[in-house]
């Protein structure tokens, strides 16, 4: 293999996810410190993987989230040859390992998942208790390195100008995340984060709501219910979100993939977990607060209670994600 090779990475598609593949991305770097590493990933992925400095470009997936599109992604594998040495898949099925098979890249690397003998050279094993561990899963396919939590930079002056532009001081706010695009098993209700917004304020904080668009409905209930907060759902783009974490003194967020950002950008996190597992998928940050009842119909894993009454979240009070904020809140802010 060359010393400096070309890596396609077939990217995953969740902000969380992607996040998370960071993880692979400087591994691959510390075994080969000259390679340059390329991702296919959708659209929306650009400006998280530009804050990745592995990487040196993303390349736009041409197609939507489930499409198999056989003939589509034959011509665009074709597209690609002779540009890349080796390549790494990170999702699961068996669709999205065509493109390298017809791009006829020598070395294709990843799981087997979906029975993918033949579109893949080099399969990595998957035990099963890595399975749902994404950082690490991905991890091991670069089969060495030393594991290093992701990092994304930071724009300082895009920074400054949006604390200035939603009347934020760095340090002196508490961001909340209160969406998940996977579902509302993974959503801590409105009414809680607005009891903790409220607590926030009350110690003398702003509190900013951060979230896509689809996430409006909810952080403009919790808005209404602690008058003060500032509400930034869909009014920021992802490198923006990532900017304005950043500064914030403290973030609390579901199981998603906002959680991830402000993990990789050094800001504590609590992170509330429902029908996932904290063990899997943690905020990979030096601080932070992991606040999960564990009943025993958890982790369910699934978008929507099967049982109907979501307690793993509704029963989870204000007051034990309130303390494990202030523990986060004691940490000196050069620590």
């Amino acid at each position: 293999m060359a010393e400096s090779p070309t890596i396609l990475v077939i990217g995953p598609r969740w902000v969380g996810d992607m996040v998370m593949a960071q993880c692979l991305f400087s591994a691959l770097k510390q075994q080969y410190p000259n390679a340059a590493i390329d991702v296919l990933a959708p659209a929306w992925a650009a400006p998280l993987v530009k804050r990745m400095p592995e990487i040196r470009q993303q390349i736009d997936f041409p197609l939507k989230p489930g499409a198999l599109e056989f003939r589509i992604r034959r011509r665009f594998g074709r597209l690609l040859r002779g540009r890349y040495d080796m390549a790494y898949v990170l999702p699961g099925s068996w669709k999205s390992a065509l493109i390298p098979f017809f791009a006829r890249i020598p070395r294709r690397t990843g799981n087997l998942r979906e029975m993918r003998y033949g579109l893949l050279t080099d399969i990595v094993p998957l035990p099963a208790a890595v399975k749902r561990r994404t950082a690490q899963a991905y991890f091991s396919l670069a089969r060495g390195g030393a594991f290093q939590a992701p990092r994304l930079t930071v724009d300082a002056g895009n920074q400054t100008s949006l604390l200035e532009r939603f009347g934020l001081r760095a340090e002196k706010f508490v961001a909340l995340m209160p969406g998940a695009e996977f579902g509302p098993a993974k959503r801590w209700p409105s009414e809680s984060y607005a009891g903790l917004a409220r607590e926030m304020m009350a110690k003398g904080l702003k509190v900013a709501l951060f979230g896509s668009k689809n996430d409006a409905d909810v952080t403009a209930e919790i808005a209404a219910l602690a008058p003060g907060a500032v509400d930034l759902a869909g009014k920021t783009r992802l490198e923006d979100a990532i900017d304005l974490i950043s500064a914030a003194k403290l973030a609390v967020s579901n199981d998603s993939g906002l959680m991830h950002v402000a993990a990789a950008v050094g800001t504590p996190i609590v992170a509330v977990y429902g029908s996932t597992s904290p063990t899997n998928t943690p905020p990979l940050a030096e601080h932070s607060e992991l606040v999960w009842l564990g009943l025993s119909c958890s982790p369910c894993h699934q978008k929507i209670c099967p049982l109907g009454h979501l307690n793993c979240l509704n029963t989870l009070e204000v007051g034990q994600v309130v303390a494990a904020a202030d523990r986060l809140l004691e940490i000196p802010a050069a620590a």
